[in-house]
């Protein structure tokens, strides 16, 4: 059995949203929007099909301010608030299908591509942004009678619009766990066929009706690769909105042994400390990711070395 991993260093997590003050008290007030839009520092985040308006060179959100045409025009019920970035209120605002002439130098470019390119916090706040975006696209009907839902609450909540129904829903949130098994010396890795050839990463899968974290980890590493894993520790966790997963980080202690493959992964083995460091050894997942921070974690604890990988 490997050695307990200790906890990663206070801020870590380079998507943690401590930079966006979300002011959840304010989404109640019914005039909001005509207060956040009276404040000339109020800025607003468009965002088409999950996708924010950003500029390029360097990548950056490209924030309006009240005065711009598509934000005068836009229907009310378009907006959410985000919160308080950077010292300034920050809307949310669903272009929706709507003619948009986009600022000189600016574009609607995916989030996830995004990540690696903004400051961590604006990577934070077009994070929060897609989840609402796309839950929001995803539940224009009440899952209860059909009829259209309204949004309510600064757009952190819809409600059934039908008289004798007003069934309400929440943004969804479907948490997964992600896991760096070892047995102190070495460190267990999967790949699956999507990805680029040489990428292997953790094990990761979603939490099951009635189960805990913990039966989680030790159901999906054993359904992945046959491995029986025992003392999941969890770690740390990343906000994942393709579309909304919450990933909850975990090391986990096994015995070495084979590897059992299912229909999920094209292949998983167990990797020593020099193979992960090696130049052609595997292509690791992208730093900012909660994969590539516990295997990163887990080489540091047992060589006192930083990783460089491939990535």
């Amino acid at each position: 059995m490997g050695a307990a991993v200790p906890p990663p260093d206070a801020g870590f997590n380079p998507f943690s949203s401590a930079g966006l003050q979300r002011r959840a008290e304010l989404r109640a007030d019914a005039g909001w929007l005509e207060q956040l839009w009276a404040d000339p520092a109020c800025v607003f985040l468009v965002a088409r099909g999950g996708l924010p308006l950003v500029r390029a060179e360097p990548a950056s959100l490209a924030l309006l301010d009240a005065a711009h045409e598509v934000v005068r025009h836009a229907d009310r019920s378009r907006f959410s608030l985000l919160g308080w970035f950077r010292g300034a209120p920050c809307v949310l605002l669903d272009a929706g299908d709507a003619p948009f002439e986009a600022p000189p130098g600016t574009a609607f470019q995916e989030t996830r591509g995004l990540l690696a390119q903004l400051a961590s916090d604006e990577a934070s706040v077009a994070i929060m942004a897609r989840g609402l975006q796309l839950w929001r696209g995803r539940h224009r009907h009440c899952g209860v009678c059909g009829a259209p839902t309204e949004p309510r609450n600064a757009g952190h909540s819809l409600r059934c619009s039908a008289a004798g129904c007003g069934a309400e829903f929440f943004p969804r949130i479907d948490p997964a766990v992600i896991v760096a098994v070892h047995d102190g010396a070495n460190l267990l890795l999967g790949r699956q066929p999507s990805w680029p050839p040489g990428r292997y990463s953790t094990l990761a899968g979603f939490v099951e009706v009635g189960e805990t974290l913990e039966d989680t980890v030790m159901r999906e590493v054993f359904e992945e690769a046959g491995v029986s894993c025992t003392a999941p520790r969890y770690f740390a966790s990343q906000a994942w909105p393709f579309p909304s997963s919450l990933m909850l980080g975990f090391h986990a202690s096994a015995t070495r042994g084979p590897v059992r493959l299912d229909d999920e992964l094209e292949d998983a083995r167990w990797f020593t400390p020099e193979e992960l460091a090696a130049p052609g050894g595997p292509l690791l997942p992208p730093p900012f990711t909660i994969a590539r921070r516990l295997i990163d974690h887990w080489y540091r604890n047992v060589t006192g070395r930083e990783l460089n990988a491939r990535t």
